[in-house]
């Protein structure tokens, strides 16, 4: 058996609404995000953050559905600032072929729309200007 780690799940360009340095770590996220993209709670997940180029990975909890939420936490917190663009990623270890979750969200992180594995570079990058 030959073991691959996939991408299985992405939030595309959210922005960080709170970053708390004295909650003990994680990235809290509304829950109707990682419903949509199958981010569970306590899943590991890795942080790109597009502002300043600062990367980590980190466990999601989720924030109430509907919020618009993404607050990082913990030690992570003082390199993400409210405002910051982010990308948030969490993968699979499998040798199944999977269908990722991928969506972009707005500059309210409400759902604009899904990154699908069939879409061409032009239609992500489109999606991208869109905002």
């Amino acid at each position: 058996m030959k073991l691959r780690i996939l991408c299985k799940s992405k939030i595309h360009h959210a922005v960080v609404t709170a970053a708390d340095v004295d909650y003990v770590g994680s990235i809290g996220i509304d829950a109707g995000l990682m419903r949509m993209t199958g981010i569970v709670h306590g899943e590991q997940v890795a942080v790109w953050n597009v502002t300043n180029g600062q990367r980590i990975e980190t466990y999601a909890i989720p924030m109430p559905e509907g919020s618009g939420k993404i607050i990082v936490n913990g030690a992570a917190a003082r390199h993400f600032t409210p405002g910051d663009r982010v990308i948030i990623a969490a993968y699979y270890l499998t040798d199944e072929i999977i269908e990722p979750q991928m969506i972009v969200v707005d500059e309210r992180n409400r759902f604009s729309r899904r990154l699908d594995a069939t879409a061409t570079p032009e239609d992500r990058i489109e999606a991208v200007l869109l905002k």
